[in-house]
Formats: structure tokens, C-alpha cells, sequence
């Protein structure tokens, strides 16, 4: 969701470009004839509070009103909805462009609140992901942040502090899921000594170099889309959805059945062995690519409220809960303790 999951994330997501609403005569005339009533230098009309509290121009005010105006006739004449600068009519909220999307991104902030939670309190310290847990869950609570303030104020800087965080975090899963399942955390030695009887983790050469590839290609990212005269939305998509089908492919590998899996899932286990929980990555799999088929099937908002982008929303909350118990189930697998005997 952004994150839970953000995984195939931005697969639809919203482009500034112009949209058939916006380059109608009827909608420029409308905008026109408002910003000369209610923008000029002596009439300048003051906004209430909460929109100016999140930034709304005089001439954002007067977009909104004519494309309700429009819609609203349309609506009765039984004609289509159009879409406005790329996004479609929603009734704004206390200043908020789109109040559903809003609402659930704060449904999916607080799923990983407690998923952190969940995670301090269940995995122990000891453990070798812990940190990596911790972390993920943070650039979720980051994504799911700057979601809910892209969806009240959609612009330039909001929309970028959006897609960048929400990049981070499904780019921060895969990293961490490469790191999981090949082993690639460091591990404590075993052997303890008079002079150093609290010996720091073995260093892994694969680790250092995987971190490093990661950070370069995130950064690279990052670059790449602000450094460009214009936002490269294709790219960005095709970004987002590479790294979010690698970290999916990777854990239905690890929930299939012995025989077909490559991956021994357990330090200390053979390929062979494989609890009953193993198989909730592969259901976590599935929910995800069912969440994100809403954003395959895109429709005008229901009562200017509720579209498919906000069902995505409010699909990844749930999700969200369920990766978490996954994730403290596979580190409380007692292959982890043994292994640090």
C-alpha cells in the first residue's frame, strides 16, 4: 500500500495529463467565467477555513466547482462521467480531494502500527529478521503517511513523496524477502571466548553486496524520476510492478509444496521441511493479486465517493494483518532457535 500491500501498487496510478473533462469548451467556459467572478484582484472571494488549510488556490476552487457543475448535469441527463486532469469527480471533504481514499490509507497506517507492535512484542530480539521487520513496517507506516496526504492535496510535491514512499517500501520487501529466504542475514558465532565472550554476527559477503545493489538502484530511481523536465509515469509503474512480482514470485515459491520448491525454507532444515503456516504466504499471494485487480476494473466514483483505487485501500488493511501473523509465525518456527544453539 502503497503498502499492505503496495506490492503491485501504482498499476493504475493517476496521471496529471489532461483528460477529456477538462479540454471540453463547456468546462473552460465555466472556469473562465468563475475565476473572473470570484479570482480578480478586486474580487477576490477568501476561502474557508480548511480549504486554505490545505492549500486550495482560488482557481482550485473555482476547477472543483465547475466539474461538480458539469458532472451533476451529466449525472441527470444520464450522460458519461468524465475525468477531470486525470482523476475523477469526487466530493472533497473537510479540504480532502478524495475523503475515501484518505480514510482508508489511515485504516492501513494503523494495521501496521499494530503490525509493529506485533512484531516487538512476538519476534524476539535475538532473532535475525527482527530488524528487517522493523524497519519494513516503518516504510509502511511512512507510504501510508504521504498516501493520506496525497489523496487530501494532490500535487507535485505530495504526489512524488507518495510514489517515492511507497517504492520504498515494496522495494524494502524484496529486500528483505532475498535476505530471508537465502539466508543472507548474519548469523552469530557460535564459538565464545574469555576475550570476547559477546562475539558480534558473522558478516556476509552476499548481504553487503545485495544491500548495496539495493541501495544504488533505489536511489538510481529516486534520480531518475526527479531529475526528468516531466514525471515518467510508464516507468514508474513498470518499476514498481517488477519489484512487487519479484517479492510475490519469490514467496509463492516458498509456500509450494516440497517437490516443486527450491528453496530450503529453514536454517538448518532440509528442502523437505515445511509447517503447516507455510502455506499462508502463497494465500498472502493471491489476496494481493485479487486486491489489485480492482485497479484493473476502474469506474467513475460511486456517489462521487467511493472508486476502485480507494476499494484497493481498503483491500490492503486486512492484508496487512494477515502478512503480519505470517511473519511472526515463520520466525517462531523452532528451526530458529535450534540453529543458534
Amino acid at each position: 500500500m502503497r503498502s499492505a500491500f503496495l506490492w503491485t501498487l501504482l498499476v493504475a496510478s493517476s496521471s496529471v495529463w489532461a483528460s477529456a473533462g477538462d479540454r471540453a469548451p463547456e468546462f473552460e467556459k465555466c472556469l473562465s467565467a468563475c475565476q473572473g467572478s470570484r479570482c480578480g484582484p478586486n474580487n477576490q472571494v477568501t476561502l474557508p477555513f480548511f480549504l486554505r488549510l490545505t492549500r486550495w488556490t482560488c482557481l482550485d476552487d473555482c476547477k472543483y466547482d465547475c466539474m461538480n457543475q458539469i458532472t451533476t448535469r451529466n449525472i441527470k441527463l444520464g450522460d458519461r462521467v468524465h475525468q477531470y486532469y486525470g482523476k475523477w469527480p469526487f466530493w472533497r471533504l473537510a479540504g480532502m480531494q478524495e475523503p475515501a481514499s484518505v480514510a482508508f490509507s489511515l485504516l492501513n497506517f494503523l494495521a501496521h502500527v499494530r503490525g509493529l507492535a506485533k512484531v516487538r512484542r512476538e519476534v524476539p530480539e535475538s532473532h535475525p529478521m527482527r530488524p528487517y521487520y522493523i524497519v519494513w513496517a516503518l516504510t509502511g507506516l511512512n507510504a501510508w503517511f504521504w498516501s493520506a496526504v496525497f489523496h487530501t492535496r494532490d500535487n507535485s510535491t505530495t504526489e512524488k513523496l507518495d510514489y517515492f514512499s511507497a517504492a520504498l517500501t515494496i522495494f524494502y520487501a524484496l529486500y528483505f524477502t532475498v535476505i530471508r529466504l537465502f539466508h543472507l542475514y548474519p548469523t552469530p558465532r557460535r564459538r565464545l571466548t574469555l576475550s570476547n565472550p559477546n562475539p558480534a554476527p558473522d558478516s556476509n559477503p552476499m548481504h553487503k553486496t545485495w544491500s548495496l545493489i539495493c541501495v544504488l538502484v533505489y536511489l538510481g530511481h529516486v534520480s531518475y524520476l526527479t531529475l526528468l523536465p516531466r514525471f515518467d509515469y510508464t516507468y514508474n509503474i513498470l518499476f514498481n510492478l517488477v519489484i512487487g512480482l519479484s517479492h510475490n514470485a519469490l514467496w509463492l515459491v516458498y509456500s509450494l509444496p516440497t517437490s516443486t520448491s527450491f528453496i530450503r525454507r529453514f536454517p538448518g532444515r532440509p528442502k523437505s521441511y515445511r509447517p503447516p503456516f507455510v502455506t499462508q504466504a502463497g494465500i498472502f499471494v493471491a489476496l494481493t493479486t485479487a486486491a489489485s485487480a480492482l485497479e484493473l476494473f476502474d469506474f467513475p466514483p460511486i456517489k462521487r465517493v467511493i472508486d476502485a483505487h480507494s476499494l484497493w485501500h481498503l483491500a490492503t488493511a486486512p492484508i496487512a494483518v494477515v502478512w503480519y501473523n505470517f511473519l511472526v509465525l515463520d520466525a517462531s518456527d523452532e528451526s530458529w532457535r535450534e540453529s543458534r544453539v
